[in-house]
């Protein structure tokens, strides 16, 4: 009995001493500048990464410098440096599921440590203005009267675009013929000049181009209406029930980083993306403020691998 008190009170000990080391870390943090690597600048994950620069600067009274590095090695980067909270990584959907599709030397799961989802964004279905349709419905039966007749443009086998495609594709039943390009820019000069009938585009680019009325919006693809695209229905709604897609842009911490610190960034992360200056920001280029928990992050990640790894394995994907 004496033994059990003992071993016990060593446990309580323990667990005290951990605790106590735990808000210390958290206090001391952070002592000097922290670094945010992510990809190269003047795209998505650099404009995010900028502002959640940007608004925790001054909260945590430190620098909060940009690294940007080529797309393919950031997690890579960030998974070899040490786990002090002084190396972050904001990265967006190809981060979370890119394992899926080839090998990498890291684990999102296994290396990372989630800290906050700070934005999402829906695609757009978007055809051209020459096909009969004008929901996401007639899209389903006109392609099911043309099997294979009907193209789509994606930026490779295994992107974004492709895999929103193809998951589009397996619950309608349609048969749809892929057209890669060199990125969404091209993949959407092809759909204005008719090469290909129907595109996934991000919402930012594709309202200027329904605007033009080059090209006819159908449906958002989150799963219920946003702001971002005003007044279009959502693929759910209108012909797939449960159909969603949403490009994700969060910051990770390697793996180990104290939980302490975690939940100060993540806290402050939420705090500074939801000011009114960065969330206008944020809307006008097209990106919903989120500002989650980690926990909520953790889920988001474990629910878009179960996604997309049965999409991955169904159409062999691989990328080009």
């Amino acid at each position: 009995m004496h033994r059990q008190h003992h071993i016990l009170t060593a446990v309580l000990v323990i667990g005290g001493a951990t605790a106590a080391a735990s808000t210390a870390v958290a206090q001391d943090y952070p002592a000097k500048a922290i670094r945010i690597v992510t990809s190269p600048a003047g795209g998505g994950n650099d404009f995010v990464a900028r502002l959640v620069a940007q608004g925790i600067t001054g909260p945590l009274g430190q620098p909060v410098v940009i690294d940007n590095r080529p797309t393919p090695v950031i997690g890579e980067t960030v998974a070899r440096t040490a786990p002090d909270g002084y190396t972050l990584l904001v990265a967006g959907s190809s981060f979370m599921i890119g394992h899926l599709i080839q090998q990498q030397s890291f684990d999102p799961v296994r290396d990372f440590a989630p800290i906050s989802l700070a934005g999402t964004a829906p695609n757009v279905v978007l055809v051209h203005p020459s096909l009969p349709v004008k929901s996401v419905r007639e899209l389903i039966t006109l392609a099911k009267a043309r099997p294979g007749e009907l193209n789509y443009a994606s930026s490779g086998t295994g992107s974004t675009q492709y895999l929103s495609a193809e998951l589009f594709k397996s619950m309608a039943g349609i048969t749809v013929v892929n057209v890669a390009y060199g990125g969404g820019g091209p993949g959407l000069i092809a759909l204005i000049s008719g090469e290909v009938q129907l595109i996934f585009s991000p919402s930012s680019t594709a309202a200027p181009i329904v605007k033009s009325g080059k090209a006819r919006a159908l449906a958002v693809t989150s799963l219920k209406p946003s702001a971002l695209a005003p007044g279009l229905p959502t693929v759910s709604e209108t012909g797939l029930p449960g159909y969603e897609v949403i490009s994700v842009d969060a910051v990770w911490a390697p793996a180990k980083t104290p939980a302490a610190i975690i939940n100060r960034l993540s806290q402050e992360i939420a705090k500074a993306i939801n000011r009114p200056d960065i969330r206008q920001r944020y809307f006008d280029a097209g990106v919903d403020v989120v500002g989650s928990t980690p926990e909520a992050l953790a889920g988001t990640l474990q629910s878009e691998i179960a996604k997309w790894g049965k999409v991955i394995k169904s159409t062999n994907a691989r990328p080009q």
